[in-house]
């Protein structure tokens, strides 16, 4: 990673020093950094409205743009995917400075009027229910487990449904708990006519070429150098 790069990646350590604000997921020199932000925002509503902003820096930033995946647990899909083509947009003016910073400030301080836009899918007094945008077709997530200790307690109770809500997953002392530990790294509507992923399913990989290959039969290889590869390697 280049030297900026390096030292926004301190100095945001130093800054987001609260309690699970801060973590660096991957590194690495040839494939760049993961990093993710817990934070909150005003919402329209005027309470605080939990984020968590995922950013991965390729080797060349910040000469080009981070990616950026956005969840919230009070925000539909369409409202996330709405913020951060927003936040994208933004990113173009702060080039070729280190931004993640400038992001996270852009987004605490824009996300209430962003939300209250007209075409947001939000304003005063919206509920996070799915809206009628999202329930015209399905997304696809796709997800970092940073571990995974009864692995076959997830593939029995189908993890990618009942992850935050029930106790899929143990803690160090073997009590049931429900799962913490995972990072939306990006998501977006599946494309008209996607068939695939429409079933749970539970696949093993013996190498990282095998893994880049279920991406490239899924339309989806140009998240593995992206998102994935950094994280494997």
């Amino acid at each position: 990673m280049a030297a900026p790069a390096q030292e926004e990646l301190e100095a945001l350590a130093a800054i987001f020093c609260g309690p699970g604000e801060w973590e660096v997921l991957s590194r690495s020199g040839t494939q760049g950094a993961v990093c993710r932000v817990l934070t909150k925002a005003e919402g329209p509503s005027g309470a605080d409205t939990p984020l968590e902003l995922v950013f991965h820096l390729p080797a060349g930033y910040p000469a080009c743009l981070p990616g950026v995946s956005i969840s919230s647990e009070r925000l539909t899909r369409a409202q996330c995917a709405a913020v951060r083509d927003k936040l994208l947009e933004q990113a173009q003016g702060f080039l070729p400075e280190p931004m993640v910073h400038q992001l996270v400030v852009w987004v605490q301080q824009n996300l209430r009027h962003l939300l209250a836009a007209p075409g947001s899918g939000a304003g005063p007094g919206t509920c996070p229910a799915a809206s009628a945008t999202e329930a015209e077709g399905p997304w696809m997530t796709l997800l970092h487990l940073d571990h995974m200790r009864a692995k076959t307690r997830y593939v029995r109770t189908e993890y990618l449904v009942l992850q935050k809500t029930s106790k899929v997953d143990v803690d160090s002392s073997g009590k049931k708990c429900r799962e913490r530990m995972a990072s939306v790294l990006w998501e977006a509507r599946a494309p008209p006519g996607h068939a695939r992923f429409l079933a749970f399913e539970v696949k093993e990989f013996s190498s990282l070429d095998e893994l880049r290959k279920e991406f490239e039969t899924a339309g989806l290889e140009a998240l593995f150098p992206e998102f994935v590869l950094g994280l494997v390697k």
